[in-house]
């Protein structure tokens, strides 16, 4: 194992973790502020994907295109919490669970009517397919694509931005108010409906802009936001429904344990076990290992990283 491999696959990880985090920090606010389980927020990520592969390929800019997957799921996530979400908040878990659910199938039979169901696929932007080198003697001809850094460094600026945001302004004082008490809030004058429609739109504008930015790592298709979504649901538990910070710090680990256990674990169990059933082995341990991440801190921390009011 090189240098440079870590390196790559430690740059990978954390691209993911970013990724997962645009994902999970609206996901966690909804949950942590609303108390609204949504299933259907990977079909908001999906929707961003198509917003933005659509306008790319019409317009030719990536740029277009990331505004269009942005704008579009935040309009989609406004329409669904006004027609539906509206009517779940002082419904049970179970409800939440079976109406979001529908709204995934639901979604998912739309996006395929509007936009066909053959995948889409995006090039990397020219002004963004160069590659920075990740010098280490001999492997001085190893380089790590800009685009990736890109996505890391944009994940990390909407962490900030939502850390300003919940602890820097009025909106992020009612934000965090609603969250501890929403009747008392609503009892002050403050329109509760208003504050539950912005956090909704502003998590599913997230969710899309994730989505977006992935359109052109792999294709977009109808049902590509499921899987992230269950991961996303795990960065949740892992750093404490509510909690921003809990968000950002689960996604790195979640997506560094994801990245590097693929990657290495064989090299891993090749010390330990014969090399016929290393291939199956890790295979069934890598796509678990987060799982295990998330049992073990919950066993240690039952509520989480951190707390939601941490």
């Amino acid at each position: 194992m090189t240098a440079a491999l870590f390196l790559e696959q430690l740059l990978n990880g954390l691209q993911l973790g970013m990724t997962l985090f645009l994902m999970s920090a609206g996901l966690t606010l909804v949950f942590g502020v609303m108390g609204l389980i949504n299933l259907a927020h990977g079909s908001l990520y999906m929707i961003g994907a198509f917003c933005c592969a659509t306008i790319t390929n019409m317009t030719g800019s990536f740029l277009l295109g990331l505004l269009a997957g942005f704008v579009g799921a935040a309009i989609a996530g406004l329409i669904i919490e006004v027609v539906v979400i509206r009517k779940l908040y002082d419904r049970d878990h179970l409800d939440q669970v079976l109406a979001t659910f529908a709204l995934i199938l639901i979604i998912s039979e739309g996006t395929s009517w509007i936009f066909g169901s053959s995948p889409l696929y995006l090039s990397i932007p020219s002004w963004l397919s160069g590659s920075i080198p990740l010098s280490f003697g001999e492997d001085s001809n190893s380089s790590y694509p800009i685009y990736r850094l890109v996505i890391i460094a944009i994940g990390l600026i909407i962490a900030y931005s939502l850390y300003l945001l919940i602890t820097k302004t009025r909106l992020g004082m009612r934000i965090r108010a609603g969250e501890s008490d929403r009747e008392m809030i609503a009892a002050l004058g403050v329109n509760i409906r208003v504050i539950y429609s912005l956090i909704f739109a502003l998590g599913a504008a997230l969710a899309g802009l994730a989505g977006s930015l992935v359109s052109t790592l792999y294709s977009v298709e109808v049902g590509m936001g499921e899987p992230v979504l269950i991961l996303a649901l795990v960065v949740i538990v892992i750093g404490g429904i509510g909690s921003v910070k809990g968000a950002l710090v689960a996604s790195i680990l979640v997506g560094l344990v994801d990245t590097l256990g693929r990657v290495f674990l064989p090299n891993i169990l090749a010390l330990f076990i014969d090399n016929s059933q290393v291939a199956t082995l890790s295979a069934s341990l890598a796509s678990v290992l987060v799982y295990i991440l998330m049992a073990v801190i919950l066993a240690i921390r039952p509520q989480g990283l951190f707390p939601a009011n941490a």
